[in-house]
């Protein structure tokens, strides 16, 4: 069965780029997962469709209603419950929210349905978060116009690693951040772009050397650009093999700067 995700929000056109292109795309086409989207408008009963108020206590900015929410999400439980799907997980993209990982990613990866309401202007009322919101999650230490984007990068980062989605299955393996590492720099061709060759070990047919060139190249930039991903890989232990390389890669660096 496909991976079932729905989004709650005020924009549902935006998600068009997600269903619409690139693997996200080719994945809703290939049902690998069914997006559907609900727009708490559709569930406000006053005239001016109004799905936000001023905060109680003073303040600037405005706030999402519950009430839209509420029903927006009980058709959406109720739809899931037509096609045999008793529970889903709640997720409110949050500034406030935990900071999406690799391994919450593939945590996600394994549910069989999602529904993320997709917060604007200053927020959703507190009482529907603690009634239906199972986690709230962040993509950053920052702050956007809405939750959609948000959503849209969690949907991306989970669909890739539903069997089927990428053309290679171990591509998602060799992720970057899939085993606390940077990737390792890529080229292709011509051989020779602006006076700069590509590194001869990659031209070698030797893969055995190939495969030691990009570990120690995975090791150098998460050194120079994540310190805080190696003391991670730290922790869990780097192998003889990985500390050589590291040490080696570092020399190159010091040689490099002395020149």
């Amino acid at each position: 069965m496909s991976l079932e995700i729905d989004v709650i929000t005020l924009f549902p056109e935006m998600f068009d780029a997600v269903t619409k292109y690139g693997v996200t795309g080719r994945a809703e086409k290939n049902k690998i997962y069914q997006l559907n989207t609900w727009n708490p408008r559709d569930y406000t009963e006053n005239n001016r469709r109004s799905i936000d108020d001023s905060p109680y206590g003073g303040g600037q900015g405005m706030v999402l209603l519950a009430e839209p929410l509420e029903k927006a999400i009980i058709n959406v439980k109720d739809r899931l419950k037509s096609i045999g799907v008793d529970d889903t997980h709640v997720i409110y993209l949050s500034p406030q929210g935990r900071l999406l990982d690799h391994e919450r990613v593939l945590a996600l990866s394994d549910y069989g349905s999602l529904t993320l309401v997709c917060g604007r202007y200053e927020g959703v009322d507190e009482r529907f978060i603690a009634r239906y919101v199972d986690e709230e999650i962040s993509i950053g230490n920052y702050v956007i116009s809405g939750g959609e984007l948000a959503a849209m990068v969690l949907i991306d980062s989970v669909v890739r690693h539903l069997p089927g989605s990428l053309g290679d299955n171990n591509s998602a393996k060799e992720d970057t951040f899939s085993n606390l590492l940077l990737e390792f720099p890529q080229y292709t061709r011509p051989e020779i772009f602006n006076g700069e060759s590509v590194p001869s070990v990659l031209l070698s047919g030797n893969h055995a050397k190939i495969k030691r060139w990009r570990l120690q190249q995975s090791l150098g930039k998460t050194w120079l650009n994540r310190p805080d991903l190696l003391a991670q890989k730290r922790k869990k232990g780097l192998s003889e093999e990985e500390v050589l390389l590291l040490e080696e890669f570092k020399q190159q660096q010091d040689y490099k700067i002395s020149e």
